[in-house]
């Protein structure tokens, strides 16, 4: 098969259920049919739309296949007839979806599509926003519905095509209110909650958003492949550069500003670390402290390397697409500016092209740099100034002592043509300034020594003078070259210390999965690509560094400096680090199961020491006194007697059958009796062994899907809780609602709630986080209840009580409503 072109992969996004994805989809299978296209639908739930489902009529449908899951009747897309049949085309609707476990291939259905596409089927699919996994919890904190059925990012990521299925939320509460989305009854309580104006602005808003950035991401892959380096201005991106310095606050909140003036734009903050000394006098204090400010303000932080600062920044700003660039103005004064030449903003401003370059003025303009100058090292200018000013400068300082012969003695111009020998030296180094210093020489001895006019080499004391001015000049020279030098390694080294500083800080910010390493990597050194690889590519244009036993680090693109791969080498050090630790995650997964096991066994052990030893030895005790012939008992207490027996009898039964629910539950072997059921039928019996419990009027609940004995078991163990939870002389309290296809069951207690740390470990056997009373019972009475609803396609999960306690809400759906998710679709679910 692996000459067959995959499939494409084609996604209608929709922010809320309802807005037309299913729709939609239906539409483009007609219309590819239409144009000859062989297309088929594989799954399409219409929720009982009759628009959505008139739109079947002429495409073909792959029947269902039928499962059994605990007593339950399902459908599922039938994988194995879909692949034999091999369509051109699939209509595959709900990509989030969760299969009947057990049955077919995969677990999920965006499995499913992926074999589909492997096998050269093109798929058009539908998704809402909120299965999507890098937005699940962002969702339930706006709705507070939370979404078990989620689909990884990158699946969708993958798609040919994303289209966005939008509708403004007052039009999708019309169309809620007509009854387009949910049966009559369904949509006051629809309305009122998942279906809120803010609930739905804010999903609108959170599609719109995920649908640009990969919009974004499918335009710089265009630019980059078809090597278009000028500026696209889709978007507004605002590139601050910082350089350590204290106007850097200003800076960031002035390009804040800036993208903030249209929607949708980025802030994006820059610091270069070079290895000519512009790393030298910079507050790392400072770079921490605006890194967090950048991020408060949305923003993105971004650390390169570059030996040009100008030219680095222009690049990192063409390479992000960006529009405008943010600088601050020189903090060089004017004599410095005159001295040095252009500085980093004018030059910046040259190279721009057409990306704006904003110069910020701060309150350190013009008042001195805190970095050291821009030529601190010697560059391809100095190497051919130094030479030539070695011999221009000592001419012209004598045409001016000429001008001033008799003015000066011999040892103050031995001393001017010292110093200018000094300032040779600065510039071009030691070579420069032995030719200034021979210059210098025999221009001092024909000109101001006497004879004046002529040579005086045949002279010793001369010769001497010579010989010593040139030693001076030379060992000064050498010693300022040297300084320059060790400067150099300074702030090279600096640069690499900035470089790994700031990879140590995004470790500890909890950046160092793989991914967010290599990305981090591929910024720093301004490569193309970075990635892991088995063996060291053969390649132009590609650098590789050991990354751990049989993995290497590989960059393309430009050719890195020697000090460059030191600083690569600790990247790889730490990929390797990730490496190891994702290995060791793996290796520790698996063993999690083993000690799980180990932990419930010995819990198990702890608890039936003492939980069923307790009821056993009180009955008996009861039997053997009434066997004894040594003791003529009363007939009541023969009748005491047997109820002891009775009740220490029936509370071991209740324990050993709750141990075999949890071990069936806990194998998939409990056998279920789904029907439609009332709150009114099992509330009786649930009840029966609880006082002191207020039951709200639940004439006006629907029934639910649910077998009623299990049902019946959940809130009475519920109750039981609650009830030993509750202080004294205050009541439980059980109440009900529907809610959009949903009955939630809820049984308040008003005890003083769970402990800190408490809702973790909440639901997990032989785990007693009792108030009142700690030392009684296996601890099963929530894990069996959670378990029990989840069999029924049900969820049980703890709210806290307004005013102090705790809330069991079960979710169970509608007994007339079609059964076709496991687990349950959520309330949020469908269209």
């Amino acid at each position: 098969m692996s000459d067959v072109r995959p499939g494409r992969l084609k996604v209608y996004l929709g922010a809320a259920p309802g807005v037309g994805k299913t729709y939609r989809m239906l539409d483009e299978g007609r219309r590819r049919a239409a144009r000859g296209a062989d297309v088929v639908v594989g799954f399409a739930e219409c929720h009982g739309r009759p628009h959505t489902e008139a739109m079947l009529d002429g495409l073909e449908t792959v029947p269902r296949a039928a499962c059994t899951y605990r007593g339950g009747q399902f459908e599922e897309m039938d994988l194995d007839v879909l692949l034999a049949r091999r369509p051109q085309a699939a209509i595959v609707d709900e990509i989030a979806h969760t299969n009947v476990p057990g049955e077919g291939r995969n677990a999920k259905r965006w499995q499913d599509i992926e074999a589909l596409l492997d096998a050269g089927i093109d798929v058009v699919t539908a998704l809402n926003i909120q299965h999507l996994e890098s937005l699940n919890d962002v969702v339930e904190k706006i709705t507070g519905v939370p979404q078990h059925e989620t689909v990884p990012d990158e699946v969708v990521r993958r798609a040919w095509q994303i289209e966005l299925v939008d509708m403004p939320p007052e039009g999708l509460r019309r169309r809620m209110a007509h009854g387009n989305i949910y049966a009559p009854e369904k949509v006051d309580a629809a309305l009122a909650n998942y279906f809120r104006p803010g609930n739905l602005t804010a999903l609108r808003q959170l599609a719109l958003l995920w649908v640009a950035d990969r919009v974004d991401e499918a335009l710089q892959d265009y630019r980059s492949q078809h090597g278009i380096g000028g500026v696209w201005e889709t978007r507004e991106r605002v590139v601050v550069a910082l350089t350590g310095g204290p106007e850097g606050d200003t800076l960031i909140r002035r390009a804040a500003r800036i993208a903030d003036r249209s929607a949708g734009g980025d802030l994006l903050a820059v610091h270069v670390a070079r290895s000519d000394g512009l790393a030298d006098g910079v507050s790392h204090a400072s770079l921490a402290r605006q890194r967090r400010l950048v991020e408060d303000l949305g923003g993105s932080y971004h650390s390169v390397v570059g030996d040009d600062v100008a030219t680095t920044l222009v690049e990192f700003a063409r390479a992000e697409n960006a529009t405008q660039l943010v600088l601050g103005t020189s903090r060089r004064g004017r004599l410095d500016r005159f001295l040095t030449g252009p500085g980093t903003g004018e030059t910046v401003t040259e190279l721009s092209g057409d990306i704006d370059v904003h110069r910020v003025t701060h309150e350190r303009a013009g008042r001195g740099t805190l970095l050291p100058s821009r030529r601190r090292t010697l560059s391809t200018a100095r190497m051919i100034a130094g030479p030539v000013t070695g011999l221009v400068l000592p001419v012209l300082l004598t045409i001016v002592l000429a001008q001033l012969r008799g003015t000066l003695n011999l040892t103050s111009e031995a001393l001017l043509f010292l110093l200018a020998v000094v300032g040779v030296a600065c510039i071009g180094g030691v070579a420069s300034a032995v030719i200034a210093s021979i210059t210098a020489s025999l221009l001092l001895n024909y000109w101001f020594i006497p004879p004046i006019g002529a040579f005086t080499l045949d002279d010793p004391n001369a010769l001497l003078a010579l010989a010593v001015f040139a030693v001076v000049a030379a060992t000064v020279a050498a010693v300022v070259d040297r300084s320059l030098r060790l400067s150099r390694r300074s702030a090279r080294a600096t640069a690499e210390a900035e470089t790994m500083s700031s990879l140590a800080g995004s470790i500890v910010r909890g950046e160092a999965t793989i991914p967010a390493l290599l990305e981090r990597t591929r910024e720093t050194f301004g490569m193309e690509s970075a990635g892991l690889v088995d063996e060291p590519p053969d390649e132009a244009g590609v650098t590789a560094v050991p990354a751990g036993p049989g993995a290497w680090l590989a960059l393309r693109g430009r050719t890195l400096s020697s000090s460059e791969r030191r600083v690569l080498a600790a990247f790889a050090a730490h990929v390797a680090s990730a490496v190891e630790r994702a290995r060791l995650a793996e290796a520790a997964a698996e063993v999690e199961p083993v000690k799980a096991a180990d932990r419930l066994r010995t819990a198990l052990l702890r608890a039936v020491g003492h939980d069923l030893r307790t009821p056993l030895a009180a009955g008996w005790a009861a039997v053997t006194s009434l066997r004894s012939r040594d003791v003529e008992f009363s007939p009541q207490d023969r009748d005491e007697l047997l109820a002891t027996a009775d009740e220490s009898m029936a509370k071991l039964n209740r324990l050993v059958e709750n141990l075999l629910d949890l071990s069936r539950l806990e194998a998939g072997a409990l056998t279920l009796n789904l029907r439609a059921t009332t709150l009114e039928e099992v509330l009786p019996m649930a009840l029966a062994d609880v006082s002191d419990v207020d039951v709200a009027d639940l004439e006006e609940i629907p029934a639910v899907l649910a077998d009623p004995p299990l049902l019946e078991r959940v809130i009475a163990n519920l109750v039981t809780n609650a009830a030993r939870h509750t202080p004294s002389g205050r009541r439980v309290l059980v109440t009900a609602s529907a809610l959009a296809g949903r009955v939630e069951l809820r049984v308040v207690d008003r005890g003083p709630g769970l402990p800190t740390g408490g809702r973790e470990h909440l639901f997990e056997p032989f785990q007693r986080l009792g108030d009142t009373d700690n030392t009684t019972g296996l601890g099963l009475g929530l894990a069996l209840a959670r378990g029990l609803t989840e069999a029924m396609n049900g969820t049980l999960s703890p709210e806290d009580t307004p005013g102090g306690g705790l809330t069991m809400v079960v979710s169970l759906p509608f007994a007339a409503q079609a059964v076709s998710v496991v687990p349950t679709e959520q309330s949020a679910g469908g269209a």
